[in-house]
């Protein structure tokens, strides 16, 4: 079984937006054992660059794409129009044990169906009641850049629903095994997350600049037209088709973090074809790309903090005595980190950017919390064996320095669609004191997550839907209170903002509540999945 696990990836892969994640932590382990010597020495005081560096060459003008595209594109199914997609025959082949896999077609543009189509792959796992089923569930974990075939192998529904429905998990389109967005090699996403994600002097945002024009300008090359049309418009799209194709009359879904945002945009675009929805861990579809980042940067310094206090407690935290002491080891630490990197018995040494990965994941689930506890101490004594584990576990990066999946890359091709963003370098600089207060550890990096969007070559096309999805079934809303990656007050907010959202609050610590271990929560959703009836609007657990 794959290990549970986030789906929103950030770093100079930072720069892509958001730090959203699709699961939990929980199935990090870290060996002990320190090697190395003791901490580095700390780094001169930090200068912030209050003014624009010295500009940047102009790039070279956009390559040619290479040739071909990605696997996946084609002519799509015969007929004219939208209808060609919505009746085609789908063959449904047996993939390991029950389960059945298929690709569907689906218009590269909606706007023009009958241009070149691109694949999405899904797999089906039948209801175990056959007898009983009240049609199908599709999922989604999250990201932008999650597995939903993945997630098909640990997603945890009660018998109540596996008993009923069919469970349906896809690859988005640009995710995965369906058409994926391409980018970098391994070699060059392995710098691309090394990168400095606080570029603090003129040479580092010089660099900073070139790094992510480098991307950008790969993406455009080995992604081809797919690139100008992975927004969650058009994914929200592909769902109906997916819909019609299993021959279901409403869309049933579960979405987690980023698949709240996609489930949301479903019911803005169809909201007479909701059937029963959950969206657990929100991203506020109504957010400015400002209010989310710093909501998220808020959210994990509330997580942070709630693990300090533990550690603290604990009576033997590596960072001090006090939660005050502990916060300032950490932010001493990456300091240090930003200046001389660590060394690790790989030979790849430990970054400010990779740091931030090892730090950032164990927040996501509080069983994870020893973890963190275990990598920060090995890394006070110069080691950065544990960071690293983490931060390749939290990339899917294999001890081979393969990348199996382009969640790192597709994000910020889907992210940059969806919320564009139009912040120079010098506003960029200004607002770093904003991010540094909400999170004196965090806020140095969440200062540059919008420089991505606000240097995106392509700009979004799509109008934004009517978020109150007038006449949809109740749709039932969960946030955690402290949820890191997606703040309880989204969920909030979107249940507020939907006619029929329906809000379910579970008190606690990381992302997302499903799968937290919550019964009060699990029943709930169970409930409604199998039954219909969604919880009372304000239930607690």
């Amino acid at each position: 079984m794959r290990p549970k696990r986030r789906s929103v990836v950030v770093g100079a892969a930072l720069l892509g937006l958001s730090l959203a994640a699709c699961t939990t932590a929980r199935d990090i382990g870290v060996g002990s054992g320190a090697v190395g010597g003791g901490p580095h020495a700390s780094p001169p005081p930090f200068t912030p660059v209050n003014t624009p560096p010295p500009l940047i060459p102009t790039p070279p003008s956009t390559p040619p794409p290479l040739p071909g595209l990605p696997a996946g594109f084609g002519a799509g199914p015969p007929g004219q129009g939208l209808d060609r997609f919505y009746q085609q025959h789908v063959s449904w082949t047996s993939c390991g044990g029950s389960d059945k896999c298929a690709s569907i077609w689906v218009p590269l543009d909606y706007a023009h169906p009958d241009g070149p189509a691109v694949t999405i792959k899904a797999k089906m796992r039948p209801a175990a009641d056959p007898g009983h089923a009240n049609g199908t569930l599709f999922i989604n974990p999250g990201g932008p850049g999650g597995s939903g075939i993945d997630y098909l192998s640990y997603i945890d529904f009660g018998p109540s629903v596996t008993s009923q429905s069919t469970l349906v998990g896809f690859d988005p389109r640009g995710v995965g095994q369906s058409t994926p967005v391409q980018c970098l090699t391994d070699r060059a996403l392995d710098a691309y997350v090394a990168g400095d994600p606080s570029p603090d002097t003129r040479e580092e945002v010089a660099t900073t600049v070139r790094q992510w024009h480098h991307f950008t300008q790969g993406c455009i090359r080995r992604s081809g037209p797919l690139l100008a049309h992975v927004s969650t418009i058009e994914a929200a799209r592909d769902m109906d088709i997916l819909r019609a194709v299993v021959k279901d009359p409403l869309l049933n879904f579960y979405g987690a973090s980023y698949g709240t945002y996609l489930g949301a945009t479903y019911a803005a675009l169809f909201p007479q074809k909701v059937g029963r929805m959950v969206l657990d861990g929100v991203l506020d579809p109504e957010a400015s790309p400002h209010t989310l980042a710093l909501g998220q940067t808020t959210g994990f310094q509330t997580e942070l903090t709630a693990y300090l206090t533990h550690c603290v407690a604990s009576g033997n935290c590596p960072l001090g005595s006090t939660v005050a002491i502990a916060q300032q080891q950490l932010v001493d630490l990456i300091q240090r980190i930003d200046a001389d990197p660590l060394p690790t018995s790989s030979g790849r040494p430990l970054t400010e950017g990779l740091a931030f990965y090892g730090l950032i994941y164990p927040l996501y689930s509080e069983e994870t919390w020893p973890v963190e506890t275990t990598a920060v101490e090995q890394a006070l004594k110069g080691n950065g064996d544990a960071l690293l584990y983490i931060a390749d576990q939290y990339t899917h990066r294999s001890a081979s320095g393969h990348y199996p999946d382009n969640a790192l890359e597709v994000q910020s091709a889907v992210n940059c669609l969806d919320h564009p963003e139009q912040e120079t370098l010098a506003e960029i600089q200004a607002g770093r004191s904003e991010f540094v207060n909400a999170s004196p550890v965090f806020g140095p990096v969440a200062t540059w997550f919008s420089y991505a969007c606000s240097n995106w070559p392509i700009k979004p096309s799509l109008p934004k839907p009517d978020y109150t999805a007038p006449g949809a079934a109740p749709i039932v809303v969960i946030g955690t209170t402290r949820d890191p990656a997606t703040p309880y007050q989204a969920s909030v907010n979107l249940a507020n903002e939907l006619q029929s959202g329906v809000l379910l609050t579970r008190e606690g610590d990381g992302h997302t509540a499903y799968s937290s271990g919550n019964t009060c929560i699990r029943d709930a959703v169970d409930f409604f999945f199998s039954n219909g009836r969604p919880p009372a609007d304000g239930t607690r657990c």
